[in-house]
């Protein structure tokens, strides 16, 4: 399996939330229990039981209403901070699969304490991360990988009735962005861009400011480690070497 990508056009998402109802369906998540708190958009966030969630904004623009549409999910980023983070903890705790990039929260997250999950979460520049506060588990969108290893769409992708949703070889879903991007910008949408393309195998195409879609729909931090990881990793070579000269 070569590397792979999400293409998310916002610009085709009717908010019929399809994406939404098959990926709890496939991955046997619970239902939750909402309300009505002025919005459109239910549940009202991610949780531990829900990977994906489709985003309402409501904007009043020359007296009329506006709707933005932003089916969030993971990232997947390249480089991912969050596996960086809970190496500093439990080593396991996030993998990545070299084939398709994949990035995937294992057993392991249980043994993150709240502080060290609260470091895993943080270090997301997306706000992704969810923890189970009954078993410890920490969960979010795993690129539907049983489903890619044997050759299937993730269950979103398949379910998307609109063309919003598309997944294939990262180069392949690039090449079909720039030129989605291109041809909205012909059309007059000069703000049409995809954001943080370059460094996440999630990419959104947005037609207006990202911040009118999602607080987090670009990276809201660049700090990847934190400073406490980063002294660990830093003391962990001397340790070895004291260890080392110990022996001798």
């Amino acid at each position: 399996m070569a590397d792979k990508s999400f293409f998310i056009d916002t610009t085709k998402c009717t908010a019929c939330r399809g994406c939404q109802v098959a990926c709890k369906q496939w991955n046997k998540l619970p239902a939750t229990k909402t309300f009505n708190w002025g919005s459109y958009q239910n549940p009202a966030d991610l949780s531990f039981s829900t990977f994906k969630l489709v985003r309402f904004r409501e904007v009043i623009r020359e007296g009329k209403v506006k709707w933005y549409f932003f089916p969030d999910q993971c990232r997947h980023c390249l480089e991912p901070p969050c596996k960086d983070t809970a190496d500093g903890y439990v080593e396991g705790a996030v993998i990545q699969d070299d084939a398709t990039g994949a990035v995937i929260y294992t057993g392991k997250t249980r043994m993150l304490s709240s502080s060290a999950f609260q470091e895993v979460r943080e270090s997301c520049p997306y706000n992704i991360p969810r923890q189970d506060p009954a078993t410890g588990l920490v969960a979010k969108c795993t690129m539907c990988f049983d489903r890619i290893s044997n050759g299937m769409e993730p269950a979103c992708v398949k379910a998307c009735p609109t063309g919003t949703m598309n997944f294939g070889n990262r180069a392949d879903m690039l090449d079909m962005a720039k030129e989605r991007v291109a041809a909205l910008q012909k059309k007059g949408f000069k703000k049409a861009q995809l954001l943080d393309a370059d460094s996440i195998r999630t990419v959104f195409l947005v037609v207006d400011d990202p911040m009118l879609y999602c607080k987090f729909a670009v990276a809201q931090n660049d700090v990847g480690i934190s400073r406490k990881l980063a002294l660990r990793k830093l003391m962990k070579p001397a340790t070895g070497l004291i260890t080392s000269v110990a022996k001798l």
